[in-house]
């Protein structure tokens, strides 16, 4: 099996410093301000980053330990299938969040909509294009029937439980 390694090229800052009370995903945190800082071999890579009002944000769980094949949505309570879900903690525990870009200034950029825990390692900046990202005629799977809304992470989001548990984090 191939292996890859991965060296963080920035840090996402926000207000969350733990799990708990943290948006459970960007759109529940549109007014939430925070901010990146890329790293300096990284900063010319922003160049012409400031005419997108939206960015992918690719990072790494840093504090999500151990995986379960099956787990127990924020928004459901009904176990599933771990890639039916966006749990944190996965056998590769990386993340994406869609922010609103509000500014670039040298190494920082300045955003909104941010769902992470302060100093969480950044992977990647991808731009968000509508033409690409926007299926307005996609399924959600069992999110579709509707179930009961949780906007922020409660105690399944910390590591309390093993691996081989179903009752675990998601999101």
């Amino acid at each position: 099996m191939t292996t890859f390694d991965f060296t963080p090229i920035g840090t996402i800052h926000s207000p969350f410093s733990e799990p708990a009370g943290t948006p459970i995903q960007a759109v529940y945190a549109e007014d939430v301000a925070g901010h990146v800082v890329v790293d300096p071999p990284y900063i010319e890579a922003l160049d012409d980053l400031e005419g997108f009002d939206y960015l992918w944000l690719v990072y790494v769980f840093h504090n999500a330990t151990g995986w379960s094949p099956h787990v127990t949505p924020f928004r459901d309570v009904t176990a599933r299938g771990l890639f039916a879900t966006r749990a944190p903690r996965r056998p590769n525990p990386i993340g994406f969040s869609l922010v609103r870009l509000i500014s670039v200034d040298g190494a920082r950029l300045e955003i909104r909509g941010i769902d992470v825990l302060d100093g969480t390692p950044l992977l990647d900046i991808k731009p968000f294009i509508p033409n690409f990202d926007l299926r307005m005629d996609a399924r959600a799977g069992w999110m579709d029937a509707g179930r009961a809304s949780l906007e922020t992470a409660d105690a399944r989001f910390v590591n309390t439980q093993d691996k081989s548990d179903p009752e675990t984090d998601a999101r």
